[in-house]
């Protein structure tokens, strides 16, 4: 591999690390630079995922002040997404993918307007959803020393088993559709359901990467620099969620998972 690829993938992490941790849709921009490194597709969606594991880690590590009082939330959501994740990964060494691939715009594009509708908090908490961003209260201490719990309904159970498996099995914005579960089952802020979020996703990817790691075609090579920075960009992009307004930054992740779901669509049916 040349130095110019090597720093051009690590280029292709950040900005997909940025993209990730934002608006969950980090292989927007680093799975089409696999592929133009010569990559084939299965392979590019191996290695990626198993890079995206740093975004992850990155993403987490910003995300403390959101993720707090948020833990009994992620461990109900990890039992659904992490057995998810280890079915769509399978799936992904054994069976062909045209069939999904035709399924996944549609996926994308109800996840992107989902992201659009604004939740309405449990009556117990206090409205964080969309107020300006330098008044949110971004820990659930500023509101209260005992955050109310979260107790996750059925369709959100089989939601996040279904995110899970389409993660571990493409995973091209399983990070908007999940988002737009959160959103729309919790109440809570984007940026708390963002870092959620990152937490299920990331160990979700983690089962899905060992996996891939031991029975996949990764190319280790590749996934260096990406993995480079994916950590560095998704350690930047809750800084920016942190202090960018609710409002547009929804419209922005639904018009990029718009764009996104019509342009699969256009590859998978033309």
């Amino acid at each position: 591999m040349s130095l110019t690829l090597w720093f051009l993938l690590v280029l292709a992490g950040i900005g997909g690390g940025l993209s990730g941790s934002i608006a969950g849709l980090a292989s927007l921009v680093s799975y089409p630079a696999l592929l133009a490194a010569g990559l084939p597709a299965t392979t590019a969606n191996v290695t990626n995922t198993v890079a995206l594991v740093a975004s992850g880690a990155g993403t987490v590590l910003g995300s403390r002040p959101e993720l707090r009082g948020q833990a009994p939330l992620v461990r109900q959501l990890l039992v659904w997404a992490i057995p998810g994740g280890i079915l769509g990964s399978v799936l992904l060494l054994l069976t062909p993918s045209e069939t999904l691939e035709k399924l996944v715009p549609f996926l994308i594009g109800g996840a992107a307007l989902a992201v659009l509708v604004r939740t309405t908090p449990a009556a117990s908490a206090q409205p964080l959803g969309d107020i300006p961003a330098d008044e949110i209260p971004h820990t659930a201490a500023d509101v209260s020393p005992y955050p109310p719990k979260v107790q996750i309904s059925r369709p959100f159970r089989i939601g996040t088993f279904v995110v899970g498996i389409y993660a571990g099995y493409f995973g091209a914005a399983a990070g908007v559709m999940l988002l737009a579960l959160i959103l729309g089952f919790t109440g809570l802020s984007l940026a708390r359901s963002s870092a959620v979020r990152t937490v299920v996703l990331t160990s979700a990817n983690v089962v899905a990467a060992i996996y891939f790691a031991l029975f996949g075609p990764v190319d280790w090579m590749h996934c260096l620099p990406l993995a480079i920075g994916f950590l560095a960009g998704g350690r930047i992009g809750p800084l920016i969620l942190r202090h960018a307004p609710a409002g547009p930054l929804r419209i922005l992740i639904a018009l990029t998972g718009l764009g996104l779901s019509v342009k699969l669509g256009l590859d998978a049916f033309a």
